[in-house]
């Protein structure tokens, strides 16, 4: 028996094949593409078309229809069934994407949606090039039942492996609840967008009824949550227009898998250009705030860097940028925000940037201004050992370049945790302002002169004379150098030079981990 799509001459069929192709192309209905705008929102191809070069989108299975019956789902069976997959460049170079499509079944996914995610994800693994995911569906559909939860399934075990192997960027431009939030959790990098995109596990209605918490959406789970409280997202804009432009600019400084260097652009940026304002942008005084970005802004090509969970852990900041045309990872304790201690937050975000460059071979420089560990109570018990520790094993399990700058203050054991040479630093400079001491100087000396203070007849000329005494025999700009741990003391004008002619020697670095299946880093 012949299917209403066979017969007639090949002409006839091209006529039929671009009919269907058009009708793919404009969507379910004009009705659901304004709805969708009328959300601020923009449908699953025009997404891509920001995403992509113009004109290098290649399609994967448009005609694909589910199969699954009951519940009216016979009667509807849309082609896409819901997501967009394939692959295209971004500034000339291969990218693999998907969107969901929320004007089809409301971007849910079943059993169909989710075998074309699975083929596009394995396709860009096999290929070794980034997967950008742009987010907007309504969960699993529920009327495929465990069908569409295995779907889940085939998506995590994929995020997985391919994990520290290509580049796996998660776009949220829509609802993602229940499960599959877990997927771009699984991910290196979360985008958000405001009033538009939310995630979380349990919705509103389920939180009221179970704890009797009245919260919106947004406030359970929207953009500004998860990039300042949650630490969920990654990077957070107004709307996606520029939201999906700075994904592109984020590629533009990623390799295209594991086995590859970052993209170099040599610039017009002198990598011995002299960076005097540095001299008067951080203050001698140890006690005295300044922007740690300032300092970013004057050693990296052209001022400019991405910074990644801007908003979150504000305390430490972690970015990416060019020195002299290469790609480097910046970890940086930031005075402006709690004096740059280091506490639970922090001390997660940088691990986990550390262990993304280190996958990425990126090299890593380490800005230290450093104080030590927060204290508190509520520290202790929400386990800032653990936490602190994964930072320390994140340093000492990478294997790219690492170069340690220490600005100021570097006390404690939070010294040693942002990539002292005792745990593996390629090379450690500092500036004429370092204090590294095991504390400060006061601190110091009430431990060790408590005795002697305490009976002076004037305890607080005695105590001064003791800091006085302490920070000139223990914690004088060349202590550490003079004892090798530090491998200069340079001009803070001449940082610049110094990094870029230091990662030039370093790029070539090879090392090795000891033979094992994996490590078992703190939790």
């Amino acid at each position: 028996m012949n299917s209403p799509h066979t017969g007639g001459s090949m002409d006839t069929r091209l006529a039929e094949l671009r009919d269907l192709r058009g009708k793919i192309l404009r969507g379910p209905s004009e009705k659901a593409t304004e709805a969708q705008h009328a959300k601020g929102k923009l449908t699953a191809r025009e997404r891509i078309d920001l995403l992509l070069d113009e004109g290098s989108f290649h399609e994967v299975e448009p005609l694909r229809r589910h199969r699954a019956t009951g519940f009216g789902l016979e009667e509807k069976k849309p082609h896409t069934d819901g997501v967009i997959v394939g692959w295209g460049t971004v500034h000339g170079r291969r990218v693999f994407t998907y969107a969901h499509d929320f004007r089809i079944f409301g971007g849910a996914l079943g059993e169909a949606h989710a075998q074309k995610i699975h083929k596009i994800m394995d396709m860009a693994l096999a290929a070794g090039a980034p997967l950008v995911s742009l987010n907007d569906g309504a969960g699993a559909r529920i009327q495929e039942g465990v069908t569409a939860l295995a779907g889940y399934g085939g998506i995590f075990q994929r995020n997985t492996r391919a994990s520290g192997v290509i580049p796996q960027i998660s776009v949220m431009l829509g609802p993602c609840a229940g499960g599959a939030a877990y997927s771009p959790a699984l991910t290196d990098f979360v985008f958000m967008v405001r009033e538009t995109s939310q995630m979380f596990i349990t919705g509103p209605d389920v939180v009221q009824a179970v704890t009797g918490e009245q919260i919106s959406q947004n406030g359970l789970g929207g953009a500004d949550v998860h990039s300042a409280v949650s630490g969920v997202s990654h990077f957070v804009h107004d709307d996606e227009e520029t939201c999906l432009e700075e994904v592109r600019y984020l590629l533009s400084l990623l390799p295209l898998n594991n086995r590859e260097l970052p993209p170099s652009h040599p610039g017009d940026d002198p990598p011995d250009r002299r960076c005097e304002a540095l001299r008067d942008l951080v203050p001698a005084d140890g006690n005295r705030p300044y922007d740690m970005r300032g300092v970013i802004e004057e050693l990296v090509d052209d001022g400019e860097f991405l910074e990644v969970h801007e908003h979150w852990a504000t305390n430490v900041i972690c970015a990416l940028a060019r020195i002299d045309g290469h790609v480097t990872g910046l970890v940086a304790n930031q005075p402006q925000s709690l004096a740059g201690v280091l506490d639970i937050h922090a001390s997660e975000k940088a691990a986990r940037f550390v262990q993304l460059c280190d996958a990425f071979s990126i090299p890593l420089v380490t800005l230290l201004d450093v104080p030590g560990f927060l204290p508190g109570v509520d520290q202790e018990h929400g386990g800032i050992i653990r936490h602190g520790a994964k930072l320390l094993y994140a340093y000492c399990n990478a294997t790219v370049p690492r170069i340690q700058l220490i600005l100021r203050k570097a006390y404690g054991g939070a010294y040693i945790v942002m990539d002292s040479r005792s745990i593996g630093a390629d090379l450690s400079f500092a500036w004429p302002t370092n204090e590294i001491a095991v504390m400060g100087a006061e601190g110091a000396a009430n431990v060790i002169f408590r005795r002697e203070i305490a009976a002076a007849d004037d305890p607080g000329a005695v105590r001064a004379q003791k800091i006085k005494e302490y920070r000139s025999e223990l914690m004088h700009p060349y202590y550490a150098a003079e004892r090798g741990l530090v491998d200069d003391v340079i001009d803070p004008a001449e940082t610049r030079e110094v990094l870029a002619a230091s990662l030039a020697m370093l790029r070539a670095k090879h090392a090795e981990l000891p033979a094992r299946k994996h490590g078992n880093p703190p939790m």
